[in-house]
């Protein structure tokens, strides 16, 4: 397999006509190829030098932690480094004025396959600026760890009025498409695609995930740090709607969840007692080391996955968030805390789509209830995941 990086060398139309104008660049610390040399390393080799570099949620370095706001900077090279997560709705696109000098943004950014993930919201804002300011976007494509098939995706489409930053554009949950695909996809809604080109992917399959490629995982956030991670995120994402901890302050963010209220073999039980597949419960019991609940003793799980191919992460943090509900009613809530720019729809709400899963869990609807109606992808998606793979295949860059 051939990600759109690693086909630079061999693109020399593309090389020249960069070499020749004046780049901009969006990546982070994932952007590297199979030797894991980054994107910034690479481009110099090509008489590429950016002249402004953008950098998406958790920063260029990937340093800052989820929802924390990233300042500009400068890069080890001394490139204007710009960071397109701010603390408003307007940092998350590149303002006119720094795309004035440039003629070509290059996007290189890795997915991890969830809605919620808010590189490829990133990317899309940034090809409407850059279209707007008459700049041209080439985005470098690359796979989806949790694979490309259409009985590969789970969630349901947002209902209108539940559009937001983890999820711009009506989307399932788990997508099953590339980063070039989703982007590509929504630029042609936005009416931007022809200012778009694609370096596609040579060699994927589909139906492979990340444990089949030719390359290490590299983290693409603090939080995410192993492919187990993003296996689990497109449900462990969920906890982050609640008062359980996610995991984030332990080893393992995302794949541990629990509180100091909660009963982990209590909890083990019931989620073995559901019937989904692919997956362990395993009691634990552990102490963040930051964000909630630090330094206290939480009980809870870890979900150990063991068979990818049925595991359905978002169906199984939908069960273990209402089984933890049942179980400590009088201290589980959903958070209502501003999340993602947003105050006055609950986090939960924006992640799922809707208030249908918040409110079958707040009545105690049966767990068969609330995973069939939550857990439903819509098959006109099939059609738009057809359709986006025909548009990146219409805007590739060829030899």
């Amino acid at each position: 397999m051939l990600i759109g990086l690693e086909q630079l060398g061999r693109l020399r139309r593309l090389t020249a006509e960069l070499a020749s104008k004046r780049v901009g660049l969006l990546a982070h610390p994932a952007s590297v190829d199979r030797g894991l040399r980054h994107v910034s390393e690479i481009l110099p080799e090509h008489a590429i030098h950016p002249r402004v570099i953008f950098g998406p949620e958790h920063g260029y370095g990937g340093e800052a932690q989820d929802m924390i706001g990233v300042s500009d900077a400068r890069s080890p090279d001394g490139v204007p480094v710009i960071s397109l997560y701010g603390d408003s709705l307007e940092a998350l696109s590149p303002q006119p004025e720094q795309l004035a000098e440039l003629d070509v943004l290059l996007i290189d950014l890795a997915d991890v396959g969830s809605r919620y993930y808010t590189f490829i919201w990133t990317a899309l804002l940034a090809v409407i600026a850059a279209a707007k300011a008459s700049v041209d976007t080439v985005l470098l494509d690359r796979p989806n760890p949790l694979g490309g098939l259409f009985s590969q995706t789970e969630g349901a489409l947002q209902q209108d009025g539940f559009l937001s930053f983890v999820g711009l554009r009506k989307t399932p949950v788990r997508h099953g498409l590339t980063v070039g695909e989703i982007v590509m996809l929504f630029a042609q809604e936005a009416g931007v695609a022809e200012r778009l080109r694609v370096v596609p992917l040579r060699g994927w399959e589909r139906a492979r995930l990340a444990t089949g490629w030719d390359r290490p995982f590299v983290l693409t956030s603090p939080n995410m740090p192993t492919f187990e991670t993003a296996l689990v995120y497109p449900g462990g994402c969920l906890i982050e709607g609640t008062n359980l901890s996610e995991g984030r302050g332990t080893t393992r963010p995302f794949e541990i969840v629990g509180a100091p209220f909660i009963d982990g073999r209590r909890l083990a039980r019931e989620l073995a007692a559901t019937g989904l597949p692919g997956f362990v419960a395993r009691p634990s019991s552990f102490r963040p080391t930051f964000q909630k609940h630090q330094g206290k003793e939480c009980g809870g799980v870890q979900i150990h996955v063991t068979n990818a191919a049925t595991f359905r992460p978002y169906a199984t943090y939908l069960a273990l968030v209402a089984l933890s509900k049942r179980q400590a009613p009088q201290d589980f809530r959903f958070r209502t805390e501003r999340y993602e720019f947003v105050d006055d729809i609950p986090a939960f709400d924006l992640l799922t789509g809707s208030s249908v899963c918040r409110e079958k869990i707040q009545a105690e609807a049966e767990i068969s209830d609330l995973l069939h109606e939550a857990s439903l992808v819509d098959q006109g998606w099939k059609n738009r995941m057809e359709e986006a793979q025909s548009l990146v295949q219409e805007r590739a860059v060829r030899e």
